[in-house]
């Protein structure tokens, strides 16, 4: 609308014009001339002036509606047990945190009758279950470097390995400026793998610090040692 009027303008403005300049400003003023003009512009549905109706939204499909009940139902029948779940779930998580960073709980849950049953009944001797898993390569590698006449080096793999199952069992006993000797008299180590370990350190010690080098004789107990230290019933306190 305001396009036709502003080339009516220019029209009536343009030379030899009726009326000249004053004429065409008074009708761009005159309802007279203005009102039909509008009515008739408007009558000719060429400007739109509202609207369209909204289209029929499509309802969704009857199989995600059966879902979406289903699953609205399933949360209704839940609620009440919601609340107890998660708690339940809590308690499991703090029960987890304190077994891997508490020692005296895991050592408490390590001497529990069931726990204790469940290892006393592995059907396994020492030996089997020391040379079990990942025992079993470190001790192939260990037996090799013996074999070879390295003593020193397998007794120094041994006692890195027993370092790295004691962290295992027993996480946060080992620090990081902790010597062997120190780590050997750990009160949270029970006392067969205490022991165990402290053979292995001590032959370790005494190869480095007393010039004292690893014989055969030597390295048999270091293994023995081990084999002990791996027995899951030997870290249980008596």
């Amino acid at each position: 609308m305001a396009l036709w009027i502003a080339q009516a303008s220019v029209a009536a403005d343009a030379p030899g014009a009726d009326g000249g300049a004053g004429a065409s400003q008074g009708w761009l003023i005159d309802p007279e001339l203005v009102d039909p003009a509008f009515s008739q512009t408007i009558a000719g549905g060429g400007i739109q002036t509202g609207f369209p109706p909204p289209e029929p939204r499509t309802p969704p499909p009857e199989w995600l509606t059966s879902l979406f009940d289903a699953i609205a139902r399933f949360f209704e029948w839940s609620a009440p047990a919601a609340k107890p779940l998660l708690w339940l779930f809590v308690a499991l998580v703090a029960l987890f945190l304190l077994y891997h960073f508490v020692p005296a709980f895991a050592r408490w849950v390590d001497n529990l009758p069931f726990r204790r049953s469940a290892d006393d009944g592995d059907g396994e001797d020492a030996i089997g279950l020391a040379e079990a898993g990942a025992a079993r390569a470190l001790l192939a590698e260990a037996d090799a470097l013996a074999a070879a006449g390295r003593f020193s080096e397998a007794v120094h793999l041994l006692l890195y390995r027993s370092v790295e199952d004691i962290e295992g069992r027993r996480p946060g006993l080992v620090k990081p400026a902790m010597t062997s000797r120190d780590l050997a008299a750990a009160r949270d180590l029970p006392v067969v793998a205490q022991g165990a370990f402290s053979r292995i350190a001590r032959a370790v010690e005494i190869s480095l610090f007393g010039g004292r080098s690893i014989d055969a004789d030597a390295w048999q107990q270091c293994r023995s040692a081990y084999a002990e230290l791996t027995v899951p019933k030997n870290w249980a306190r008596a």
